[in-house]
């Protein structure tokens, strides 16, 4: 089974609001297994554009990856940022080897 992620380039406008999001995306990235990998910090774009923010989360599956998005907590989560932040998100399955 591969693993699946989330790949996402954001901007935050409000970061006071914008952690009421971070709070309730809590629960359901944990329900899924999901683990971050990169959460903002220093990065470079080398080619093409981004927004200023990176983040990759990790979960034991694209199954998960998937189910953690579509599921209802994550769904009243997104509402949270919207107006507030703006974010490019990918979802892909990890590679095997």
């Amino acid at each position: 089974m591969t693993k699946g992620y989330w790949i996402s380039h954001g901007r935050v406008d409000d970061p006071a609001k914008y952690d009421l999001y971070r709070a309730a995306n809590a629960a359901p990235l944990a329900e899924f297994g999901g683990r971050f990998l990169v959460r903002g910090g220093d990065r470079v774009t080398k080619e093409g554009t981004a927004k200023p923010r990176t983040v990759v989360i990790e979960f034991p599956s694209y199954q998960a990856a998937l189910d953690c998005y579509d599921s209802p907590a994550y769904q009243e989560a997104i509402k949270l940022r919207q107006g507030i932040s703006e974010s490019d998100l990918v979802i892909a399955e990890g590679w095997a080897g």
